[in-house]
């Protein structure tokens, strides 16, 4: 095959969708190639344009994948543009791709010369009702700049304007990191905002994570700081190589604007009839406007974004408009989400528009109980104008499904008809990689909610809910879901990045903390202890982001955090290697504990604890290994055998049964391969009968619950394993979708059969950590997985069962679409793979010696009697 016909994407560059102000000064590339059949590549050329000067790379082999920066290291705010064309094994060379332009940020902490400023007025530092400023600046463009970048975060959130326009689309900006080590800054290309003579800029400025309240039972605030403050530098490049600086300082101006107040659990209020017209535009009069003050920054702490940022991605109308028993009137948006209301709305000057959000009804009421001390109430006082008035709020965010609407002029249900009335979701902006279906309406159903309550929970970090006051991003949850999110999100960027994170709030002893960022908590949180499944995030979940995306930076990254997360366990296990002292979560929300003791479960939480440091270990020795860390791999590699022989001698009694004879602990044993293969049939038999005994039902928590399914699947109880999906009784999978629900519930029983919601105080009604069944959908039921880091190996392994005729999965790996569907037709069946070039996949249907595919579509099909063994098979010719 002439490599001619082989045409590459246009390079990415690291994990960045938009590659403009990346802090990565030698970034690495990727692309993925289009050829027929089974060509292979066996070289690539780079073409690099920096500076007018134009030279190319050529490299042997078939590495396509975060392949080295080809030049030398880029200079803060220098540009360049890639593309790449591919040599075939015939030695023929095919075409250029595409270009792809990139443009490094700020690097160095001496390029920064904006200081923080916000407000010079006094300021009550307890209250939630400290008014938050806008500040502004004129300048004067002389000519016409060939390019401007505007480089911004702030202390706090900030929402940038330019010549009266927004700059970007981006939400909650800068995000939440561990501000004191780490703060993101964004780039923007403001080059067409600009005009020649007077300019004008001004942002918005909102509490957010840094100073607002933060925490349950009332909260904290000021925790990284007490003010409120704008870090921006616009830089003007001119032909003649220029570069003229625009940075906060002292001569910019600050005022209260027409936000009353605005955080994230409470929500915002705004009084139109304070805004002030034209305040971002030149001549704008600010002469009675205050001094700015200036707040303290280590610019060696300002970091380029390595994810996307929050936005908007999806408006949703109202499918219903409901009057309460009590005459209230509620929006139904049909869907759980997380977000905010727009709305536009003519009335006369002083009219208060409420909206307060809640996820659920009771008793034909909104029911904001599960908010616990989370207000959820926005509110617009109406200024009088002719003209309608569109507002939405800009620094909080609200999970919900209902809002109640109070003050509304005129007719409400007209108002919904005519888009007068939306809610607007708003997440990470994440590019979506991965998709499922299946015969089962039910279950398609529970795959989209799992999906919701991603989306939902993906706000800038991974939190645990985004409704009630917590949203934290809790380091278990996860840990248990990086699986499905890597499926169904490209979070290479993201989580990446939050790693650093937990890195940075790592304690000296190691200890990783039950959430990241840490912020101050009452009783049980403080102080910080070290958790099995929570703080075990620092180890696996960098194997997992390697073997999904194929990234050994991102081992390379965190392995000094996982080293000492496992040293720490060692520590703390002493001599017989099993951590059996200490405080423990276990299996955290086992349906069999009390509403107020979610840690009171079946399992041993013990036997959880040293399983996790089992696998812990082994998750490193792999990370060693992949980084050619000889010394620590071999290491590593014999704590994880002796901590694996003392959990079977510890756990395990000789008939096959754990110490407590719990579901979580064989799905344990045999998930995390604790037991060798003769004994893993033992524990998946006695695993299956306690499925059974329990009526399908589940008995597992956080910790179980992601890996019973392949435990069952994996020891030769496929059935059981379906049943145990398939299963409507609460509790189970698919009963809260036959109560409704359109998002992953934090408990099983988040709403009780009689209809009523979970007396616990913590019962949210958007989770994603019992979601990570989600993994088994897609790598079982329809049979899609890696075989080796990033996808480079595939395995399709489908296993049909429980009724379905039909499933499919499709990801988008950084080689190109992988995809499986089967289908049962008249006692066959018909099995349709893709694989892309650059790959390899193994082809495994029991009761078929497994076969290897080339590139390529290809169709299958097999005689189906039904059950494991009993197939037999042809293949038809590849497509």
């Amino acid at each position: 095959m002439s490599a001619s016909t082989a045409r590459p994407s246009a390079p990415t560059v690291e994990h960045h969708r938009e590659p403009l102000g990346i802090g990565q000064s030698s970034p690495r590339l990727s692309w993925k190639t289009t050829a027929p059949g089974d060509w292979r590549q066996t070289g690539y050329e780079l073409e690099l344009d920096r500076a007018d000067e134009v030279r190319h790379y050529r490299v042997d082999g078939a590495e396509q994948i975060l392949v080295p920066w080809p030049g030398t290291p880029l200079a803060s705010r220098e540009s360049a543009t890639v593309r790449v064309r591919v040599t075939g094994e015939d030695g023929a060379t095919g075409p250029w791709s595409e270009k792809t332009t990139l443009e490094a940020g700020l690097l160095e902490p001496g390029d920064w010369a904006a200081r923080p400023i916000g407000a010079s007025w006094p300021e009550d530092p307890g209250s939630d009702d400290r008014r938050p400023a806008i500040v502004r600046h004129e300048f004067v463009v002389d000519g016409d700049p060939i390019s401007a970048r505007l480089y911004v975060t702030a202390h706090g959130l900030f929402e940038v304007e330019l010549n009266g326009q927004r700059v970007g689309e981006d939400a909650l900006a800068p995000g939440w990191t561990v501000y004191p080590k780490r703060l993101r800054y964004s780039t923007y290309d403001v080059s067409a905002l600009l005009r020649p003579g007077a300019n004008a800029i001004g942002s918005w400025l909102g509490d957010g994570w840094y100073r607002g309240r933060l925490g349950w039972r009332g909260g904290f605030r000021n925790l990284f700081g007490s003010d409120l403050s704008l870090i921006a530098q616009l830089e003007l490049r001119y032909s003649d190589g220029r570069l003229v600086t625009i940075a906060t300082d002292e001569s910019w101006r600050a005022s209260t604007g027409p936000i009353v107040r605005a955080g994230n659990y409470d929500g915002e209020d705004y009084d139109a009839r304070d805004e002030q017209a034209g305040w971002s535009r030149p001549a704008f009069d600010d002469s009675g406007w205050s001094a700015v003050s200036l707040a303290e920054r280590d610019p060696a702490t300002l970091v380029a974004p390595e994810g996307p940022p929050v936005r908007c991605t999806e408006e949703v109308v109202a499918v219903a408009v409901l009057t309460t028993p009590s005459g209230r009137r509620v929006l139904d948006f049909g869907q759980n989400l997380v977000g905010r209301v727009r709305i536009r709305v003519r009335g006369d000057a002083g009219r208060v528009v409420t909206i307060r959000t809640a996820e659920v009804m009771q008793d034909g009421e909104l029911y904001t109980r599960p908010l616990r001390d989370a207000r959820s109430t926005d509110s617009y006082t109406l200024a009088g104008r002719a003209q309608a008035e569109e507002w939405e709020p800009r620094f909080t965010f609200h999970g919900f499904r209902f809002a109640e609407i109070e003050g509304w002029p005129g007719d409400l249900d007209a108002a919904v008809t005519a888009g007068d009335v939306v809610a607007r979701v708003y997440h990470t902006d994440l590019e979506r990689t991965g998709w499922f279906e299946s015969s089962d309406e039910l279950v398609d159903r529970l795959h989209d909610n799992v999906v919701w309550s991603m989306r939902g929970n993906f706000v800038d970090l991974p939190t645990d809910c985004p409704q009630r006051d917590e949203r934290v991003g809790w380091t278990g949850d996860i840990q248990v879901f990086a699986p499905t999110a890597s499926f169904l999100y490209d979070v290479s960027g993201m989580l990446s990045s939050w790693l650093k994170d937990v890195a940075a709030d790592q304690l000296p002893d190691g200890t990783v903390p039950w959430y990241v960022p840490v912020i101050p908590a009452h009783q049980m949180w403080t102080p910080i202890r070290p958790g099995a499944a929570w703080g075990d995030v620092a180890a696996l979940t960098p194997a997992v982001l390697y073997e999904r995306f194929g990234d050994a930076g991102i081992p390379a990254a965190q392995f000094e955090s996982a080293r000492r997360w496992v040293d720490l366990l060692d520590r703390l296990a002493g001599p017989d290697h099993l951590w059996n002292e200490g405080f423990q979560l276990g299996d955290w929300l086992d349906p069999t504990a009390p509403p107020q003791d979610p840690a009171d479960a079946k399992s041993d939480k013990y036997l959880v604890a040293t399983a996790h440091f089992a696998a812990s270990a082994r998750a490193v020795a792999q990370m060693a290994e992949t980084l050619g860390r000889t010394d620590d791999a071999r290491h590593y590699a014999g704590l994880a055998a002796a901590v694996r022989d003392a959990f079977a001698t510890a756990y395990l009694l000789p008939g096959g049964r754990t110490t407590d004879d719990a579901q979580t602990s064989y799905a344990l044993a045999i998930t995390f391969d604790l037991v060798d293969d003769d004994l893993k049939a033992r524990l998946g038999d006695r695993l299956a009968e306690l499925v059974a005994a329990g009526g399908n039902t589940i008995a597992t928590g956080f910790v179980g619950t992601p890996l019973i399914s392949d435990a069952l699947s994996s020891t030769g109880h496929l059935d059981t394993a379906y049943d145990l999906l398939l299963e409507r009784e609460c509790p189970s999978w698919l009963y809260p979708v036959t109560q409704g629900a359109t998002t992953i519930w934090e408990r099983w029983d988040s709403q009780m059969p009689d209809g009523r919601v979970n007396p616990g105080t913590m019962t949210s009604f958007n989770h994603y950590a019992l979601g990570a069944v989600a993994d088994w959908l897609h790598r079982v039921v329809a049979g899609l997985s890696p075989a080796a880091p990033g996808y480079r190996e595939i395995r399709f392994a489908p296993r049909p069962g429980g009724g379905l005729t039909r499933a499919a999965a499709r990801h988008e790996s950084p080689y190109g679409t992988v995809a499986i569907s089967w289908r049962l037709d008249d006692g066959e069946l018909i099995v349709e793979t893709e694989v892309p070039s650059g790959t390899t996949a193994v082809f495994d249907l029991d009761g078929w010696p497994p076969e290897t595919l080339r590139p390529g579509r290809r169709t299958t099909r097999v005689a189906y009697a039904g059950a494991p063994g009993s197939t037999s098979a042809k293949a038809i010719a590849s497509v």
